[in-house]
């Protein structure tokens, strides 16, 4: 059983995409509220959470925000529920720097809405602990990288660079969406415009220890037509 020591992290769920590669077949809700066996996508997410002993969710929401609130509330099981609603698309830094304020502590567990990683978040958080990172990704290895972008590091951990998506073709590492953050990472984000993490912040923070922690768990991003079809099989036999 995890330990308690994750029970005073804020874990914020980036769910703020317009979701426009999924509209031909979910067109009235967003990613993180869609349907996998009957139930929310995000309560997977808060599932993980909830295993790691962590009890405050916040969702930085945008396009449909509204919607949002109304399906998901502000409680799952234990798990106590926030919202950052964008005043206009800020991207996902942009929407993380808009949050900043209902984050408790001095370090933030980030967790894309459209992505799953099977891991285990209390065994990342001891490893992040012990690199004394400002940040940390979780990396998983995929057999094409080209979609995804592929993240190099050193023996360390410690990422060296980000390659563009369309590049590089052929397995590596990849973002897996789940990190955490420094709130010093996060007051360097330019407050109130539209701007990336995954593009333009990471790239930026490459020299201001930001490390990599490579797993194997299954990966599975409900961004496209046939991976939220997919979904449904991926997640079978997780209980509600």
């Amino acid at each position: 059983m995890p330990s308690s020591e994750l029970s005073n992290i804020t874990a914020v769920i980036l769910a703020g995409g317009l979701g426009t590669r999924l509209r031909s077949v979910v067109a009235d809700r967003q990613k993180v509220s869609v349907e996998i066996s009957g139930r929310p996508f995000v309560t997977y997410l808060f599932d993980q959470l909830l295993f790691s002993r962590i009890n405050r969710a916040v969702l930085c929401t945008g396009y449909l925000g509204d919607r949002i609130k109304e399906t998901i509330g502000n409680a799952y099981k234990s798990l106590t529920i926030g919202y950052s609603q964008e005043p206009a698309p800020l991207g996902t830094a942009g929407a993380l720097r808009n949050a900043v304020s209902t984050i408790n502590g001095d370090q933030v567990l980030v967790l894309n809405g459209d992505s799953y990683y099977e891991t285990d978040i209390t065994a990342f958080w001891r490893w992040h602990q012990s690199k004394g990172a400002a940040g940390s990704l979780l990396l998983t290895t995929v057999p094409d990288t080209r979609r995804y972008g592929k993240v190099e590091t050193d023996v360390q951990g410690k990422i060296l660079r980000f390659n563009e998506k369309g590049a590089n073709a052929g397995p590596g590492l990849i973002n897996a969406g789940i990190y955490i953050i420094s709130k010093q990472l996060i007051f360097s984000i330019p407050s109130g415009k539209k701007i990336s993490l995954e593009q333009e912040m990471f790239p930026l923070w490459v020299n201001q220890e930001l490390y990599g922690c490579s797993g194997k768990g299954r990966f599975i991003d409900i961004g496209t037509p046939e991976d939220y079809a997919r979904a449904a099989f991926f997640f079978k036999g997780k209980q509600s």
